[in-house]
């Protein structure tokens, strides 16, 4: 599906301009549009599509806070290369897709809508989820509405919102800062969370940020992590988190960056206890919380460990 040929977008709503995406340092990807999901009211959602369009599996990639497409550019060429599709979409507020300036249009419910109605307008089918921050806050919500379309879980780096478990100090302070932060840095804080990027590639995660208008999206997220037990998205965890622990029945793959001090060994352990039949994760001992800088290792040790590896 294309929008490329779209008008603009409606007055409070960014569009952040193709010339910023040029020449983007590993990305060679082609842009891809979506702007029919009736729970949008014509908002442009971007995504990539990469891999045979006929595959029998999907690999459906779901990104965080601040970050967006571009943190699947190591993994999508593994998955790709054995023959399967893969789909990158950018979150509202993100990435090439459209960003209402005003911060209170960005809900949990809203992010997860939208990734509902876009699964369902792209007809996903046998998917692999991969998530990881933000992509499964939202994401590991999605499979119990989404009967039989989900078969397997990457998982990385990330946690349910379920109200019912006090917030950790890390996460604490993390919020505190970007509370403190309308206009974030967001090259420096990659480069400060990841220092194997080099300067090029942590502009390319700002690409889409021209200036603080654009930021609505990132300054939200920290504040919509569910808190109490009444708080949007928290009742949602909850029936995620049994439907976990109850109703999951395929393969698992997780993996843990050890150095991330918010959502590392510790979340994951619990995670892990919440999903049934996870086995023992792939740990990543030198790597933070954006495990998707080190993930052509963990694509290909996922496809092992799904029996899809490419016959060499």
């Amino acid at each position: 599906m294309s929008a490329l040929d779209t008008p603009p977008p409606s007055p409070g709503v960014l569009r952040t301009p193709d010339a910023r995406f040029a020449g983007l340092p590993g990305f060679p990807f082609a842009p891809h549009y979506v702007s029919n999901l009736p729970e949008l009211e014509g908002l442009r959602v971007h995504y990539l599509d990469e891999g045979p369009a006929d595959a029998d599996t999907t690999v459906l990639c779901l990104h965080g806070q601040p970050t967006w497409g571009y943190l699947y550019r190591k993994m999508l060429p593994v998955f790709a290369a054995a023959g399967q599709r893969v789909i990158v979409p950018d979150l509202l507020g993100f990435g090439r897709s459209d960003k209402p300036e005003d911060d209170a249009f960005y809900t949990f419910t809203r992010h997860r809508d939208m990734l509902l109605g876009f699964v369902k307008a792209l007809a996903l089918r046998n998917v692999t989820l991969v998530v990881q921050d933000w992509g499964g806050v939202l994401g590991l919500t999605l499979p119990m509405d989404l009967p039989g379309v989900v078969q397997r879980l990457i998982v990385m780096n990330t946690g349910l919102g379920t109200g019912d478990i006090p917030l950790g100090k890390g996460f604490i302070e993390w919020r505190n800062y970007a509370n403190s932060q309308p206009d974030m840095d967001i090259a420096a804080l990659m480069r400060r969370s990841t220092p194997s990027l080099s300067e090029q590639e942590a502009q390319a995660y700002a690409a889409p940020f021209p200036d603080q208008r654009y930021k609505a999206g990132v300054r939200r997220f920290p504040n919509l992590v569910p808190d109490n037990l009444d708080a949007d998205g928290a009742a949602l965890s909850r029936q995620a988190r049994e439907w976990w622990q109850t109703q999951w029945s395929g393969p698992t793959f997780m993996a843990v960056g050890m150095r991330d001090p918010v959502l590392g060994p510790m979340a994951m352990a619990y995670l892990r206890s919440v999903i049934r039949g996870c086995p023992p994760p792939m740990e990543m001992a030198e790597t933070g919380h954006f495990v998707q800088e080190d993930g052509a290792a963990i694509a290909q040790a996922a496809l092992a460990a799904f029996g899809q590896a490419p016959k060499v």
